[in-house]
């Protein structure tokens, strides 16, 4: 059997940044997320104990990792490797939807900054 989900129908889960995130995807050996910014929102600096990558799905943003700022816009994938500093800036007037993968899955907590 085929498992979907849609974005718009996962519940919305509590955060440290105060965003819309929603989980789309939890395994042993990854798991997805589906970020919303609305414009002027982002993420507060964390750490991530595992490898991330982001991909743009809507919008344009600022992507923050380690030392290094990026705008970057629709159809792009960033990698964040592991216990690396990042952040992401919605400056623009529009909504930014970002797709979160985290692999392998954490068995630690993102450490805010």
């Amino acid at each position: 059997m085929i498992k979907t989900i849609k974005y718009t129908e996962a519940e919305p889960r509590k955060n440290p940044h105060g965003v819309d995130a929603r989980a789309l995807y939890d395994h042993k050996d990854a798991m997805a997320s589906h970020l919303t910014l609305k414009p002027g929102e982002q993420l507060k600096r964390h750490i991530t104990p595992v490898d991330v990558f982001f991909y743009v799905l809507e919008g344009k943003g600022i992507v923050e990792v380690g030392d290094e700022k990026k705008e970057v816009d629709k159809d792009t994938l960033i990698e964040s490797p592991q216990d690396i500093p990042h952040c992401w800036y919605n400056e623009s007037d529009e909504i930014l939807r970002i797709l979160v993968v985290k692999t392998p899955k954490p068995t630690k907590g993102t450490k805010v900054l």
